[in-house]
């Protein structure tokens, strides 16, 4: 089955799920900061994927990896008009939450479930991309004196670093493994997919020394590159489910 065509089976928000808008809703007109019963409402929230206005969300990949930030988003145009609009924005646009909230408030807030899904999205997917430009930029520092070197060179030398082929050859095989159709161009929701495929590959065809040493690389690049602290985990925590 295509992707295309699972995705045309996919259900529709779930009571459970409207519970969860509601309740955000009645939060934030009892007076809680919308940012908390943001959290709340993404504890509730229970569908893995959706459909919804004809744009298609997937807020969980492959079962185990939770792109919360999704959710937020689509919660909040759930409630559009009753959050005020520089911290939504800011937010939403630039990853900064109106309130400073620790690791162990917002585990507590969306569930220990979620918070664990949470962290293999973020080792999974943010840490994976931040490998990929923190090696694009050592190889742009190594050929600084290099005449006529093009950005597509760049990336496609990074790849090989990292995980010893290039892109469109691990596109094909990821795209082979998850019988998806082979397209000249990507989606959002499905780059996401592959590169926690291509997170996946890498612990596979590497040793730990070198695993650690690509997402210590990651971490300090995210660090460098102004990603919000208060969201960078250096070693994941575990708790019961909600």
């Amino acid at each position: 089955m295509s992707k295309s065509d699972n995705n045309d089976t996919i259900n529709q928000m779930t009571s459970v799920d409207d519970e969860a808008i509601r309740h955000f809703r009645n939060a934030i007109a009892s007076g809680m900061h919308w940012y908390l019963a943001l959290l709340e409402a993404v504890g509730w929230w229970s569908s893995p994927e959706e459909t919804f206005q004809e744009r298609h969300y997937q807020y969980l990949i492959e079962g185990s990896a939770f792109d919360w930030q999704l959710l937020a988003e689509r919660l909040c145009e759930a409630v559009n008009g009753l959050l005020p609009e520089k911290e939504k924005a800011d937010f939403l646009l630039k990853g900064q939450p109106p309130l400073d909230v620790t690791k162990e408030q917002f585990q507590e807030l969306i569930g220990a479930v979620k918070y664990r899904q949470y962290l293999n999205y973020f080792y999974g997917v943010t840490v994976e991309e931040a490998i990929l430009f923190a090696v694009k930029e050592e190889v742009r520092k190594e050929r600084l004196l290099s005449a006529n070197v093009k950005e597509e060179d760049t990336a496609a030398e990074a790849f090989r670093r990292i995980y010893g082929e290039t892109q469109p050859v691990l596109l094909e095989h990821f795209r082979k493994a998850k019988h998806y159709r082979r397209l000249r161009s990507i989606s959002l929701s499905e780059l996401k997919e592959f590169t926690y495929w291509l997170f996946k590959y890498r612990i596979t065809h590497n040793d730990k020394s070198r695993v650690a040493s690509d997402t210590k690389k990651a971490l300090d690049w995210l660090n460098r590159n102004g990603y919000p602290e208060r969201f960078i985990i250096t070693r994941p925590l575990t708790g019961n489910r909600r």
